[in-house]
C-alpha cells in the first residue's frame, strides 16, 4: 500500500527522544514495530521481501534520557559520524555513594560522608576533566570482549577486567546547581565518552564517592532535544518524514566514513559506542 511504500522510500537521519527504562535498541525494535505496524507489513513471517533497515547512532544507557539519533535506509550509513561527533549531557550526581553500575540502577558499593565538599571545591575539580583527558570506560557498559557487551558478562557474574583508560575529550563541563548531596553538571563531549565514568572520577577526585542519578542527553551532532527529537506520539510514518526532511539541511555534504555493521541481515542494525 501507499504507506508501506511511503515507509521504505524513508532515508536519513532523524532524531528520537529516548524514554527512561527500556534499552537504546528496544526502543529502535519499537519503532521499527510502530512504523511496520502503520505500514500494515506482516513481520511474523521469514520471508520479508523488504527489510526495513533502521539504526540508531549512539548507546544511551537504559536509565538515561534524551536525544537518540536514528538512521533509516541510506540514513544508517551516516550513523558513523554521529558516533565520533559532539554530545551534549545534563547530569545529576549524587556525592556520598558509589554503585557498581556508576549510576541509581546499581547496587550500592561504598559510601563515604561528603559534607566537607564545596562548590568551591567540586568547581576546582571540574577544571582537571576539561580538555583532552584520559578515562576508564565502566564495566556496564555496551563496550566489547570477544564479541560480547560488557554490561552482559557482568550481568553473567563473569569476571570482566576494566578498559584500559583511552583518550576523550571534553569540550565544556560547567556546575549548575550543587545542593548536596545532589549536583548538576552540563558537559560537552567527543566520541567514546562516559558521563557515569566522570562522575565516579569526580567523586573520587574530592576524596568521597559519587555516582549519576539522572542523565539527559541534550544534543547529539546538530540534533538536539528540544528542537528535534521526537516524542513517542510522533513516532508516525508522516512525522518521520517531515523530521527528516527538516533534519536533512542540519548535514554535512559527504559520504560518511565508517561502514555500517549489521549482525544478519534482516535484523535491526544498532551501532554502539
Amino acid at each position: 500500500g501507499r504507506a508501506a511504500d511511503k515507509l521504505f522510500s524513508l532515508s536519513g537521519l532523524f532524531a528520537v527522544r529516548k524514554p527512561k527504562g527500556p534499552t537504546s535498541a528496544a526502543v529502535l525494535n519499537l519503532l521499527k514495530e510502530r512504523l511496520l505496524a502503520e505500514a500494515g507489513v506482516q513481520t511474523n513471517g521469514n520471508k520479508r521481501n523488504q527489510v526495513l533497515k533502521i539504526g540508531h547512532g549512539g548507546t544511551l544507557d537504559s536509565a538515561a534520557t534524551g536525544v537518540l539519533v536514528v538512521g533509516i535506509g541510506k540514513g544508517t550509513k551516516m550513523l558513523g559520524t554521529m558516533l565520533a561527533g559532539s554530545k551534549k549531557y545534563t547530569a545529576v550526581g549524587m556525592l556520598g555513594k558509589a554503585t557498581d553500575t556508576l549510576d541509581a540502577t546499581g547496587k550500592v558499593t561504598e559510601e563515604k560522608p561528603y559534607d566537607q565538599v564545596t562548590k568551591g571545591d567540586l568547581e576546582n575539580v571540574l577544571q582537571k576533566f576539561t580538555g583532552d583527558i584520559m578515562q576508564v570506560p565502566p564495566l556496564y557498559s555496551a563496550l566489547k570482549k570477544d564479541g560480547e557487551r560488557l554490561s552482559t558478562l557482568m550481568k553473567r557474574g563473569e569476571a570482566v577486567e576494566a578498559k584500559p583508560a583511552r583518550p576523550v575529550r571534553v569540550y565544556s563541563l560547567s556546575l549548575q546547581q550543587f545542593q548536596p548531596p545532589l549536583f548538576t553538571l552540563d558537559v560537552e563531549c567527543g566520541g567514546g565518552f562516559y558521563v557515569r565514568s566522570l562522575v565516579n572520577d569526580i567523586g573520587k577526585e574530592l576524596s568521597t564517592c559519587a555516582t549519576v542519578q539522572e542523565l539527559t542527553r541534550t544534543k547529539q551532532g546538530p540534533f538536539t532535544l528540544e528542537e528535534h527529537a521526537l516524542h513517542e506520539d510522533k513516532w508516525t510514518i508522516d512525522e518521520i518524514a517531515r523530521s527528516l526532511e527538516h533534519c536533512t539541511a542540519l548535514l554535512p555534504a559527504g559520504p560518511s566514513r565508517k561502514k555500517l555493521k549489521t549482525e544478519h541481515p534482516g535484523e535491526t542494525a544498532v551501532i554502539c559506542e
